[in-house]
């Protein structure tokens, strides 16, 4: 992907002398800008065009011998054309970094809508159609419009088969094709266009992922919520708002919940759990435990001062709503079971969670946190971050359709094949 070059003529500062050298060369002529518009008609050359005051007034404001061009550096550039050249240095450093580390570097940005965006590449000039081959989980429903919702545009989402032929990207989600098996993957006609993506969707662990080994080299691209997969999204994550807004902790009421629909005793979360609620009283929302209340998890979360965010499976970035939406977006304090330590702290600051791990047993847990229940500052200070951070939890399933037209337009020409999809989604 090729960065746009040039460079502006500068004169000296004020007050500074220019020598008999400098005084040499203002006696000489000197050349004039090309203006634009079109080129001269048959016959003589007709005489040089005097630009209209509108425009003179731009270069003597600017000093550029083009129109579009600002440098966003000096006092007074309009705001639009400093978002322009920021997108033009991102589409040059995705150029040079790389598809895959562009595009998580892009996710890992804080606010969706005011992410600078790469130019469309060489692939794509236009307008970019991303093909669901599947809708997620058999459920139809409507297709997002990406322009208005997370500010991306030139991005079409379709489900319709008919179009595959056009189609820059074909979605396949996993649990989907786990279920229809390779049988049920495109076959044409047409064939496989030259340079579609074939991009692998999958939000699940690996411990609920079956049908991996059987996928070495049919897809182009990752999308999942690991973050060196090639189109990165998330759970959730934490951005800092142009202007914070003052955080108010919810009044509690009670100590510890847990909501939790896929009650198995293999796993270790229910293991844990049953050694917990012997220290703790602890109030268990879902199949096996109290109904929610009307406003839902986040309503009934928030009375709560801790939530058990349990994930269902122990595996590499593997942190799912259960922290983001269930105790975050409540105000409660997350305690976790999932990857360790140091994976949640690539996401979110140390003192904002308690992890199990910190603790020798669960009884020692329990201790730790009937001392916080009586000691408001400590209590507190798990949410110091949310003087400079806010939470965003991800929108299943368009904003995860919507980043994939933003990746195809950045990745330009770039190509690869994923030769050993489980080896790496299971490391």
């Amino acid at each position: 992907m090729a960065g746009r070059g040039g460079g502006t003529g500068t004169s000296p500062p004020p007050g500074q002398g220019v020598g008999a050298e400098g005084r040499r060369r203002r006696q000489q002529p000197q050349p004039q800008h090309a203006l634009p518009g079109p080129g001269p008609g048959p016959g003589p050359a007709a005489a040089p065009r005097r630009p209209p005051r509108a425009e003179r007034r731009q270069r003597a404001a600017w000093m550029e011998p083009a129109p579009r061009r600002c440098p966003a550096e000096r006092p007074g550039c309009p705001q639009r054309w400093r978002r322009r050249l920021r997108g033009r240095r991102w589409a040059l450093a995705a150029g040079l970094l790389g598809a895959a580390t562009a595009l998580a570097l892009y996710a890992c940005l804080p606010e969706p809508a005011a992410a600078p965006r790469a130019a469309a590449g060489g692939r794509v000039g236009g307008e970019v159609t991303v093909l669901l081959w599947w809708q997620p989980f058999g459920r139809p429903r409507r297709m997002a419009d990406c322009r208005r919702r997370y500010n991306i545009t030139g991005c079409r989402l379709s489900a319709d088969r008919s179009r595959y032929g056009e189609a820059q990207a074909v979605l396949f989600h996993h649990r989907d094709l786990a279920l229809h098996g390779a049988e049920g993957l495109p076959r044409g006609p047409p064939p496989r266009p030259p340079r579609q993506l074939w991009v692998w969707m999958n939000f699940e662990s690996p411990s609920h992922s079956p049908g991996l080994r059987g996928l070495a080299g049919l897809f182009n691209w990752t999308m999942s919520y690991r973050r060196d997969s090639d189109v990165f999204v998330p759970y959730g994550y934490l951005y800092a708002p142009p202007a914070p807004r003052p955080f108010v902790l919810p009044r509690k009421t009670r100590l510890v919940a847990w909501v939790i629909s896929n009650w198995n005793e293999e796993h270790a979360r229910v293991r844990y759990y049953r050694q917990l609620k012997e220290h703790l009283a602890i109030d268990v929302y879902g199949a096996r435990g109290l109904a929610l209340a009307e406003g839902g998890v986040v309503e009934t979360v928030s009375a709560y001062k801790f939530y058990l965010a349990f994930e269902n499976s122990q595996h590499t970035d593997y942190i799912t709503e259960k922290l983001w939406r269930n105790a975050f977006a409540a105000s409660a304090v997350p305690v976790v079971l999932g990857p360790r330590r140091a994976n949640y702290e690539r996401f979110i600051p140390p003192d904002s969670f308690i992890h199990v791990d910190d603790f020798p047993s669960p009884r020692l847990l329990a201790t730790y946190l009937k001392f916080l229940d009586k000691n408001k500052p400590n209590y507190r200070r798990y949410f110091a971050w949310r003087k400079k951070y806010e939470v965003h939890v991800t929108s299943f399933w368009d904003e995860h359709f919507c980043k994939v037209c933003e990746a195809v337009r950045a990745a330009g020409n770039q190509i690869k094949t994923v030769r050993n999809l489980a080896s790496w989604f299971e490391s």
